[in-house]
Formats: structure tokens, sequence, C-alpha cells
């Protein structure tokens, strides 16, 4: 593809994400690429391959090569934002210096082309070697601009584990509000992608930062929750950071596991001698779970297996035949295989106390 635009006089180079893991070592799973060329010289250079222009308003043609995608987008400079979402008018260029300006992070605004080698404006290499995630430029324009890109800051942090530029976690903290100027699917795929990376323990951070408060205040509940009990070590938020470390990186048990406890604020008794108890938290965390995941704009089938498992997950069945024979025929194989790794993660993420006990038999309420 470069070499095609570069054959018809336009300057062009690999750019983002790409050059990132590149350097990172990292796999590279998507292509994107920045020309001089606009849109409807590219149509033309590339009518003998396959193309996808839904993005041409924006300078973005997708070309098949090679059984790849490779997004070609023409050098741009966005114009002023006043929604916090978009740019209010897209002015093409015909310089990569004006497009990567335009970039959220340092380590996302690097280009490279075989003639130039890299093209390294903002310390992007630097930042990478110091394991760092900054803004280009000022944060607060940054953030300003695009408002999701304050949950991006936190879900490169956990995928790369890169800590977070003083000055830019400052503008995080300080534009947290605006998030709720961007739609439920721009922030599922953004808060999923950070469950399933390596870290899924930096949810905590997001709510540190003040970003659950607005994009899942349910959360919020979960932290400032004590569990004043013999099973518990951590409070409800806690502990549900904790399980999330215990399950793999699959979508259906990251979310289980983020949500299996998030009807426990709500149903909270304490008894004279000052335990705490959570009865019926299970089946009011289904009806909770599927209010949150529909608000976020799920799939039908990731809410019916999550609440399904949330439902069971507090259900401590005994090793006899009848009983596992109930449960598997209610949930399905697939499904009770999920449970029997949501019930270990709940259990692991517990106090020690009882816990072998509590593996395989009825556990407090």
């Amino acid at each position: 593809v470069l070499n095609r635009l570069e054959e018809n006089g336009f300057s062009a180079y690999v750019v983002g994400g790409c050059v990132r893991d590149y350097l990172l070592g990292r796999p590279i799973n998507d292509f994107d690429v920045a020309t001089s060329a606009l849109p409807e010289e590219m149509l033309e250079i590339f009518k003998d391959y396959k193309t996808v222009d839904n993005g041409i308003k924006h300078g973005t043609v997708a070309v098949v090569s090679e059984n790849k995608l490779v997004e070609v987008t023409t050098f741009r400079s966005d114009g002023t934002y006043t929604d916090s979402r978009r740019p209010d008018s897209v002015s093409f260029e015909r310089n990569i210096e004006e497009d990567l300006a335009r970039r959220d992070f340092t380590i996302n605004a690097m280009a490279y082309r075989k003639s130039e080698g890299i093209i390294d404006l903002y310390g992007g290499q630097e930042d990478l070697k110091n394991r760092l995630i900054r803004c280009v430029g000022n944060p607060t324009e940054r953030f300003s601009e695009d408002a999701l890109r304050i949950l991006r800051a936190l879900r490169f942090s956990a995928q790369l584990g890169f800590k977070l530029d003083p000055a830019t976690l400052d503008a995080i903290i300080a534009l947290a509000p605006t998030l709720e100027k961007i739609s439920a699917e721009r922030i599922r795929v953004e808060l999923n992608k950070l469950l399933i990376s390596k870290r899924p323990e930096y949810m905590e951070a997001v709510y540190e930062a003040g970003i659950t408060k607005i994009v899942l205040p349910e959360f919020d509940e979960l932290m400032k929750t004590p569990q004043n009990n013999p099973h518990h070590c951590y409070n409800v938020g806690e502990h549900t950071i904790a399980a999330l470390q215990h399950v793999p990186a699959d979508p259906i048990l990251r979310w289980t596991m983020l949500l299996h406890d998030i009807a426990k604020p709500a149903c909270r008794t304490t008894d004279e001698a000052g335990i705490d108890h959570f009865k019926g938290h299970a089946p009011a965390g289904e009806k909770m779970a599927k209010a949150i995941l529909r608000r976020l704009k799920f799939d039908n089938e990731t809410i019916r297996q999550v609440a399904a498992l949330i439902r069971w997950h507090d259900c401590r069945m005994a090793p006899e035949k009848p009983v596992i024979r109930l449960i598997l025929n209610k949930l399905g194989p697939e499904l009770f295989e999920k449970l029997m790794i949501v019930q270990e993660a709940d259990t692991m993420a517990k106090s020690l106390y009882q816990r072998e006990k509590t593996r395989g038999t009825e556990s407090e309420r």
C-alpha cells in the first residue's frame, strides 16, 4: 500500500498503534497509513484493489491488501471541538507534521516510512522507554477535544502496564465529568479492552480518577461498602478487584466478576453482633447487571450469560450428582464450566476463614 502511494507521487507513512506495537515487540493487528493523497486520489490509485470508503468524509479509505484491511487516511488537522466528541471541521493537509499534532498520546503519535525511518516529534520513543502515558501537547486540550481519550489513557495504562504522566493524570481527574457526552457504545469498548487486559485491577485507578462515577456509578457504591464478616478481608469493591484477577481474560468472565456483587450495597444488613449479611444479593445482582449491560449497549447473548452466572454465583453446590445435574441442566455445560471458574475466583478473593469449606458447601449470604 505504501509503495503504491509513493509510486504515484504521494508521501505515505504507517502511523499510530502499529508503530508503537512494533517498537514494543508486540503483535500488530491493525495497520494504519497516513498519506498526502486525497480520498478521491486514493480511490483512483487503488481502483484495482477491493476498497471500503465508509469513512471517506473523514478522509479514510480502507484497502484490502494481501487479505489485510489497511486504513489509509489523508493527513488532516482538526478544527475546534464544541461537544468533547468530534471536531466541528476537518482540514486535509499535505504533510505528516500537522497530522501527528492532532493525535492523543505521544506513544501513538509516531510515523514510519522506509526512506525516513521513525518520525517522532513528541518524544514517543522516550516515553515507551520510560513506560509513560503522556498527552501530545497540552493534556487539557487533548481531553477537551475528545473526552473518550480520558478512558483510553487508563486503558492503555492497563494494557501496557505504563504509568500516567502527572500532568496527564491531573487533566483526567479534572475533566472526567465530560465523559457524560460520550456514547455508551464507545464507553463499552474502552471498558471492555481494559477489563480483558492483563491488568483488570486497573479498574481501581479508573475509580480513583473519578471516571467510574460517570460511566459506572454502581462501582463507586461497591468501593464504599464494608463487609464486616469473617469470610471477608476486603470491602465489596476491593473484593471485586481481587476476584477479577482470578479469572481468564474472557469478556464474559471478567464482566461477571466485575458485577457479581453489584447488589451487595443495596442488600447489606448488619446483625446485633455487628456482622454484615447480604441476603438475596445474587438475584438482585442479576437484575442490576442486566440493566447496566443494556445501558452499555451489550449484545443479548453477553447479557444472558453474565446475568445467569451472577444469579448462580453464590449457590455452593454439594458435590453430589443430583445437585450437579440440577444446576447443569439449568445452565448448560458451557456456562456450568464458567460458573466453576467464577465460584473459585469469588472464594479466592475472600479471607482464609473456612475457605476450603466454602469452596464446596453453602456460603454465608
